[in-house]
């Protein structure tokens, strides 16, 4: 039996569809299509239901799937093992961004630490430009950064982090169903800037209007600017991220409007090319399977 196929398998059913998981694969469609008809005929069972674009596992497919997964996780956890240099470093020096050492790095090490035990990881934690001067003065080995490109350096996106509307409990946009960008324009803004394109384009979507948007605060860290909102302050835009358990929590709530559909925050894992590859390659995986996203090469 193939990996490949198994390891197709998996992935249309992670992404519940065959464009995608031939996407993320770096794979064509056909070639999806051809490795999950492959592994069918190995297992004598159809494994997907497939409605017109939508796809389902079939009761087989259900019963393989925690099976395909171990597979897939054995398999992973063995090529790494494999690809380890003879000396494995003793110590990884890691950059990250503030919203990237809050929001991810408490759940990204310890499983980085599972698998090289006897690792000392060290964290610094700055601007996107500071840690790319770090890395170039090798004073870190890789880092966690807002999208960057670079001819000296290896970039892949790591997270894609979608920007929402936060309001917090009891405030009328939770009772409405719609919601225009004029009614946001006369809310006090609480407004948090990280001087990324991707904020940019949220200032666009008030360059309709024939007035400026309220903006009361101005903050440089997305905890500053949830706290505002919690504390009633203000609205404001922030990444899905930083905000996933107060929302569970049903202390804030996003509100959803057209406009701002597709704006994220993009943050990407860049390394010196040919330099601590094993690493990378292990916190791309790590990434996967946290956040089932990352891995392409920009």
């Amino acid at each position: 039996m193939n990996i490949e196929n198994i390891e197709a398998f998996v992935y249309v059913n992670h992404y519940g569809s065959f464009n995608k998981a031939a996407e993320v694969l770096f794979l064509s469609q056909p070639s999806v299509t051809a490795r999950i008809q492959t592994l069918e005929r190995e297992l004598d069972c159809k494994l997907f239901d497939r409605l017109g674009k939508q796809i389902a596992l079939t009761e087989k497919g259900r019963q393989f799937l925690p099976y395909a997964q171990q597979i897939m996780q054995t398999f992973q956890k063995g090529k790494l093992h494999m690809q380890q240099r003879k000396s494995v470093p003793h110590e990884l020096r890691i950059g990250a961004t503030v919203s990237v050492s809050n929001y991810v790095i408490p759940s990204l090490l310890p499983k980085l630490k599972q698998l090289y035990p006897d690792l000392h990881i060290k964290l610094a934690t700055a601007s996107t430009d500071d840690l790319v001067n770090k890395l170039h003065n090798k004073e870190i080995d890789l880092a966690f950064v807002r999208k960057v490109v670079h001819p000296t350096l290896l970039s892949y996106t790591f997270y894609e982090d979608p920007i929402k509307l936060y309001v917090y409990e009891e405030h009328p946009f939770t009772q409405q169903n719609e919601i225009s960008i004029e009614e946001i324009s006369f809310q006090p803004l609480v407004f948090f800037e990280c001087g990324s394109f991707d904020w940019m384009r949220v200032h666009r979507v008030f360059e309709s209007l024939n007035r400026q948007p309220n903006i009361e605060y101005l903050v440089d860290n997305s905890e500053a600017a949830k706290k505002l909102v919690l504390e009633r302050a203000g609205i404001c835009f922030l990444p899905d991220l930083c905000v996933q358990e107060e929302v569970r929590e049903k202390r804030l709530f996003p509100i959803a409007f057209k406009e701002i559909n597709g704006i994220m925050l993009q943050t990407n894992l860049i390394a010196r090319n040919g330099e601590h590859a094993m690493f990378a390659e292990a916190l791309l995986e790590i990434g996967r399977s946290l956040f089932g996203q990352g891995g392409r090469n920009d």
